[in-house]
């Protein structure tokens, strides 16, 4: 495989978040692997790339499954013959709910999605990262501000939101010695689906309900796309991309 094509895979492709960034990857130049557990959607992103002249590929996986995930990393390696790139995305939202009333079953399903998957991508990508000529890659993981700071009665997704954080500075130590670098992206307030309920009011600090500013998904897309575009000697170890009003700085 050329060396001069850049390849990289994108978990949670086929909606928000990443469907924007497997876009954009595409336009940058990158042949982009489509991970997820739904085909259609994968298939409706792989269209719009191809339709703007990119090249793509589906391939399912389910991030909490270690023979999915396996099984994923292997088809990309014969596909692609190399990574390039991982943007570590596939992750589930966990709506507001009181700590005495927390399900166990709910918590071990965000963790196994949020904290597990970005786990399982994370070193199967690392091995084919490590193993490949020319050596080195770059993973990038979708944290959320929730990494800094929580929300009310979220305490699954903020517990590995944080832990992502964790991953980020590991990989990104630990990957010195092989090329291989890892960046962490916090985004506050991409206008997706999942966000719509921004729009009319969510739980703030105080305990009041209030309506939040949000930003179009390209730029946190386009965000990914720049990291991705680096040189491996350059890192962006953390970024923040939010909207400018959200009630995140300071006591709002």
């Amino acid at each position: 495989m050329s060396t001069s094509k850049k390849f990289a895979a994108v978990t949670g492709a086929g909606s928000g978040i990443g469907r924007a960034a497997a876009i954009a990857l595409a336009a940058s130049g990158f042949t982009v692997a489509l991970m997820g557990r739904r085909d259609e959607p994968l298939r409706e992103t792989k269209a719009v790339i191809e339709n703007a002249g990119g090249d793509a590929y589906v391939v399912a996986a389910n991030v909490a499954d270690e023979r999915s995930v396996e099984a994923a990393f292997a088809q990309i390696s014969r596909e692609f013959g190399r990574l390039d790139v991982l943007f570590n995305n596939a992750g589930r939202n966990a709506g507001a709910v009181a700590l005495e009333e927390y399900p166990l079953d709910f918590w071990n399903d965000v963790v196994a999605t949020n904290l597990t998957g970005v786990f399982l991508c994370a070193r199967a990508a690392w091995r084919i990262m490590k193993n490949q000529t020319p050596q080195g890659g770059r993973i990038i993981n979708n944290g959320s501000l929730s990494a800094h700071s929580p929300r009310p009665n979220t305490i699954a997704y903020t517990a590995t939101k944080h832990a992502v954080s964790g991953i980020t500075k590991s990989l990104a130590l630990d990957g010195r010695a092989y090329r291989i670098a890892c960046s962490q992206i916090d985004i506050g307030n991409a206008a997706t689906p999942l966000t719509e309920r921004m729009t009319r009011g969510v739980l703030q600090a105080d305990g009041n309900m209030a309506p939040e500013a949000r930003i179009d998904v390209s730029h946190v897309a386009n965000a990914v796309a720049h990291i991705a575009s680096l040189p491996l000697e350059a890192n962006v170890l953390n970024m923040t991309v939010m909207a400018t009003t959200m009630p995140f700085v300071g006591r709002g």
